[in-house]
């Protein structure tokens, strides 16, 4: 076996070696979208890793000194039109130091081996054996972050839902808060509906890299989180994903930080 290296996110093109997270953000790399630079592990790679090769660990030289990192699975089908594998797969938020990295990559190999990662699997006509690629992107301190819908999950209607909550988007999309909740109409932005969810924990990226769950102030809680420029900066990114993937239906997490919007995540909208 050749020493592993860590391949730049942008190269990450290939979803056979990558996995479809990879490759998509990717994907929206090469076109300027707003996307967390960062580096992806192939699926021999990260079992390499896991297998606890020497020559596979090289590459942690490299990133020693820099962190925190999100580790996030990238499995061979993940994120595609057929399978999303959303919430059965494993990112790690706040990973800081060697030892840390490696044992995250770990545990997020570990969670294709999950019984209801199996089942998933078998609904969907997939190889039954994972194989688990890894991206790995820096920290990003958000202010507000959540999820952006291209498509009504509930009705099917062609319009912009957006959920989000304070600090990082983890809170939305584990279920931990009930986040506020906007309509925006495909064609314009302009916002249709909104209602105000109770956000009264929030995660939040600390001065040594870790996450940590804090109370948000009596104040916040009701409040509304996204103002109508960032919702406006939301139906912009999504229009701009029409024209990079060639669909109108996508299934984005996003954050905001520092006033710049980030996006984390994209994925086809799925119905299983």
């Amino acid at each position: 076996m050749t020493t592993t290296t860590l391949t730049p996110l942008a190269a990450a093109t290939d979803a056979a070696s990558f996995g479809g997270k990879a490759a998509q953000l990717a994907a929206a790399l090469g076109a300027g979208l707003p996307v967390p630079n960062g580096f992806a592990l192939d699926w021999t790679a990260v079992r390499a890793v896991v297998a606890g090769d020497r020559r596979a660990l090289a590459w942690l030289d490299a990133l020693e000194e820099s962190g925190p990192w999100a580790v996030r699975s990238s499995a061979i089908g993940e994120d595609s039109a057929e399978a999303s594998f959303a919430g059965t797969h494993l990112t790690l938020l706040g990973v800081v130091g060697v030892e840390s990295l490696v044992e995250a990559i770990r545990q997020v190999h570990d969670s294709a081996l999950d019984e209801a990662a199996a089942v998933y699997r078998r609904q969907h006509g997939l190889d039954p054996s994972p194989r688990m690629a890894v991206v790995l992107q820096p920290m990003i301190a958000s202010e507000v972050a959540g999820v952006l819908f291209t498509k009504n999950p509930v009705t099917g209607a062609s319009e912009r839902v957006i959920e989000a909550s304070w600090g990082l988007g983890e809170t939305v999309v584990s279920g931990l808060v009930s986040p506020d909740q906007y309509r925006l109409a495909a064609d314009d932005g302009r916002l249709l509906n909104r209602w105000a969810g109770e956000k009264d924990v929030a995660l939040r990226l600390q001065d040594d890299g870790t996450v940590a769950e804090m109370q948000v102030i009596s104040s916040l809680v009701e409040a509304w989180c996204l103002a109508a420029e960032q919702l406006h900066h939301l139906h912009q990114l999504a229009t701009r994903c029409d024209h990079v993937f060639g669909s109108s239906e996508h299934d984005i997490e996003f954050a905001f930080a520092e006033e710049r919007l980030h996006l984390l995540q994209r994925r086809p909208i799925t119905h299983g």
